[in-house]
């Protein structure tokens, strides 16, 4: 039997050996043998992911509190407050968002340090370094997700 799978680029394939772990590309990234799984290099990788995902977080939220500062100003035309508050709440939702994804951040940097990051909370595999890159803060390999929003979905929250 032969592995008919996509064949890797040696270039690609090699890129991880010499490069830094935080200088990988994501297809250098997918490239790595499934025997490399989060080796050192692929943890920096994901730890100057998830920083520079935090800091843009943090730095838009600075945003936010200057913006609502500034938009104070008494407004006379009732239309017109109508449509500032309306975009402070929305401004306001969507760092409510953020705040619950730094947390998620800050979660999966620690699982970093303690060597539990990539595998899943509930069966123990490996999540996945696709799943990973989509959404560095996963906990659960996609199966178990899948099973959980269908239980959610069954049976409500």
């Amino acid at each position: 039997m032969s592995t008919t799978a996509t064949k890797v680029d040696s270039k690609l394939a090699n890129a991880w050996k010499t490069k830094a772990g935080r200088d990988l590309t994501e297809p250098e990234l997918m490239a790595m043998p499934d025997s490399e799984y989060m080796n050192e290099k692929q943890l920096d990788f994901f730890r100057g992911r998830l920083t520079v995902l935090k800091d843009d977080l943090l730095s838009n939220a600075g945003e936010t509190t200057e913006h609502l500062r500034e938009d104070t100003s008494i407004v006379p035309d009732p239309a017109d407050r109508a449509t500032i508050e309306e975009e402070h709440a929305l401004e306001l939702r969507t760092r409510d968002r953020e705040r619950k994804l730094l947390k998620k951040i800050s979660q999966a940097l620690t699982r970093l340090d303690s060597g539990e990051y990539g595998y899943c909370d509930e069966t123990g595999e490996p999540i996945g370094l696709g799943r990973l890159i989509a959404r560095p803060t996963a906990t659960l390999s996609l199966e178990a997700q899948q099973r959980r929003e269908l239980k959610q979905k069954m049976f409500g929250d």
